[in-house]
């Protein structure tokens, strides 16, 4: 089965035998067409039921949806769990009110798989569950409603819905249940993929569209065919919007997958017919605050509806800041309805632009990376008119600031800046904008000194007075600047160059360490402005001489498209340990890493090591699934790769020299057919230094 998430595990296709669905992009094979024209019971897959007499030419009601929905969801925080309930529904929709999510835009309460009974009542209706939901959905219905929200309700197009207990399905029931959550005054539907029985994707979709249309009632339709057949290419008047991945996890592998899949399909979106790359993963715990922003604004400048995926209940004053960011949820709610496209992302480096309806331009300057990265573009690329400067809004900081043209900023590791660029006339009003850089490798031997340099470039059209730099790290760490760290005036263009000698204490342990450079400067009237740049600095161990198991070695860090990466053992689930004797095409290895795609590795090398070998392939431990393609990466160069390799390839030699670099990545990808059981060993993974 497939194991990205509880909600993929859940999710099968019922024939004549139980075949594992996989949701996303690496789907396995339907089911054959003998097994597909059964249901779970053996008889004969119902067909969907008859549609009103307009037939495929009912179109969906052309008010709905104009902006992406915004709303809750609770699936990614709660599963099938027994905290599901009317109390926890009633509840988000009270926070939504007391916490001004409301205010934000925030306005559907949906509820996803197990609220129903498992079976439907003697007159073929679906009967909520009494233990969660005590006074029935309409009461529910009531209660959202009586605080100016909406209600959303999940059910799928096939004979049962995707959990493993198999809760009623809309297939041949179309009208019926339609019509039943209209009589409850439900706003907005999901309609799933599982348990379709192989009936055609768009005859089941333009079922319900045409269904919920019978009833009168507006509700916004949302399409969950994982994009197994680009909804996107044929959707737009079926539903008001259709999923275009398999479903997210809570981790950056997850979440970056998504985003890559989603980004190409702008063209499609627009108001009332939105790509959905999922719902968000904002405050569940898997990510850090720097990636959960990357998060909610990649989905915002992509037009994706902003559907809240953790239990608010408990959500923790930075969730609360990064859904409520009114300035970036404009972004996405902007009635234009633009999705933002890719203007270039070059060694990791993104940057993609929406167009505004008021002329100007949300940029996003996102860094996939795992190190700090200058990135930078034009107002002239990103679609803005000739002018003598442009205002320049930083909408996590809330600052505004002129830039005589270039966009730039230097971005923490996996981390988004996002700006709205203007050319309004009012660029003289703002002090002028400062990218902060800094060069040279922070990675710091316990006790040696290390140069690193500092850089305050003027990107505005105004001069910047006044100009200071600083840098501070954790205490007991030796920080002093050795070349002026101050300058009178920078004009456009102009840097303050500093170099600065930072020392690890000798007793500090290897690990990540906070280090922050700032700069303090004036504007031509006298305000004051600053700038800050958080950064991340390594006290490291040199690697030993001579040749060293891989697995053996300290890493500086990891990044695993499931569960963590694993020692001397296959990736196995999620747990941590839970491996299995690394197996290549029958062949067992005892010393390796067991990683899983999306995954990168990183080793500090400091310029003292000459190669790296190791034997790769797809483990055997998902069977037959699974396939990825291996590569090597020395200071952010690829060192060597290998081709797609599947469980039917012996393990494969790699090699690469890394001579001179700081720092060498084992990366795995997907092979280009999505990470489902991407299971990939680096067995006897050798560093030569």
């Amino acid at each position: 089965m497939r194991h990205l998430t509880p909600r993929t595990i859940r999710r099968r296709v019922v024939g004549s035998i139980a075949a594992a669905l996989l949701c996303g992009a690496g789907l396995a094979a339907p089911a054959p067409a003998a097994a597909q024209d059964l249901d779970a019971r053996g008889g004969a897959a119902p067909a969907p039921a008859p549609v009103p007499a307009s037939g495929a030419e009912s179109k969906l009601p052309g008010d709905l949806a104009l902006t992406p929905p915004m709303g809750f969801n609770n699936w990614n925080s709660t599963h099938c769990r027994a905290e599901f309930d009317e109390s926890m529904v009633k509840g988000i929709a009270d926070i939504f009110v007391e916490k001004g999510l409301k205010d934000a835009g925030y306005q559907y309460v949906n509820l996803d798989d197990c609220w129903a009974l498992p079976e439907r009542d003697a007159n073929g209706k679906l009967v909520p569950d009494p233990k969660r939901f005590p006074n029935g959905m309409k009461a529910v219905a009531d209660y959202v409603h009586a605080k100016g929200l909406k209600l959303g309700i999940y059910t799928s197009a096939g004979t049962k819905t995707c959990s493993d207990i198999g809760f009623p399905g809309a297939l041949g029931h179309e009208a019926s249940d339609a019509q039943q959550f209209a009589d409850w005054g439900v706003d907005y539907l999901k309609y799933d993929n599982c348990n379709n029985q192989g009936v055609d994707a768009k005859k089941r979709y333009i079922a319900m569209r045409d269904a919920l249309k019978a009833t009168g009632r507006p509700i916004v339709y949302s399409i969950c065919e994982w994009g197994e057949n680009k909804p996107w290419e044929w959707a737009s008047d079926v539903g008001h919007l259709w999923r275009t991945t398999g479903d997210i996890s809570d981790n950056w592998s997850s979440m970056l997958s998504i985003m890559k899949q989603n980004l190409p399909l702008a063209k499609y979106a627009g108001p009332g017919h939105w790509n959905d790359p999922d719902m968000l993963e904002v405050g569940n715990g898997g990510m850090t605050d720097t990636e959960y922003r990357t998060h909610f604004s990649m989905w915002s400048v992509m037009a994706a509806p902003l559907l809240i995926g953790s239990d608010l209940r408990k959500a923790t004053p930075e969730t609360f800041e990064i859904i409520g960011n009114k300035e970036v949820i404009a972004v996405d709610q902007d009635p234009l309805g633009k999705q933002g496209e890719v203007l270039s992302s070059e060694s990791g480096r993104w940057v993609v632009a929406k167009e505004m309806k008021d002329g100007s331009r949300a940029v996003a300057l996102f860094n996939e990376t795992g190190s700090a990265q200058s990135i930078a573009t034009t107002a002239k690329a990103v679609g803005l008119p000739d002018a003598d400067g442009y205002t320049l809004r930083d909408l996590w900081q809330h600052k505004s600031y002129n830039t005589a043209g270039t966009i730039s900023a230097t971005v923490p590791a996996h981390g988004t800046v996002l700006l709205r660029v203007s050319a309004d006339g009012k660029w003289a009003q703002q002090p002028p904008a400062v990218e902060l850089g800094l060069g040279g490798a922070p990675f710091m031997e316990p006790g040696k000194a290390t140069e690193l340099t500092s850089k305050v470039t003027n990107l505005g059209r105004t001069p910047a007075r006044k100009v200071s730099a600083t840098i501070s790290g954790p205490s007991g760490w030796q920080i002093k600047a050795t070349s002026p760290s101050t300058a009178s005036s920078l004009g456009t263009g102009k840097s303050l160059s500093t170099s600065w000698s930072v020392t690890a204490p000798q007793g500090a342990s290897p690990g990540a360490y906070d280090l922050t450079v700032k700069t303090a400067y004036r504007s031509p009237s006298g305000a004051r402005a600053q700038s800050t740049l958080p950064l991340t600095a390594h006290v490291v161990v040199a690697p030993p001489a001579g040749s060293s198991a891989m697995s053996d070695l300290p890493w500086l860090s990891t990044v695993n498209g499931w569960g963590p990466v694993e020692k001397d053992t296959s990736n196995g689930e999620s747990a941590a340990g839970d491996g299995n004797p690394m197996t290549i095409n029958g062949v067992v290895f005892a010393k390796g890493l067991g990683a899983h795609a999306s995954s990168s590795i990183e080793y500090y090398t400091g310029g003292a090591c000459e190669k790296v070998t190791a034997k790769v392939g797809v483990d055997d431990e998902k069977g037959l699934k699974g396939s990825v393609a291996f590569e090597i990466w020395a200071d952010g160069k690829k060192a060597a790769s290998t081709g797609v390799l599947t469980n039917v390839h012996a393990a494969e030699g790699l090699s690469a020299d890394v001579s001179g670099a700081q720092t060498v990545r084992l990366v795995v990808t997907d092979g280009g057919d999505g990470t489902d059981s991407d299971h990939a060993d680096w067995a006897e993974p050798t560093l030569s230094c």
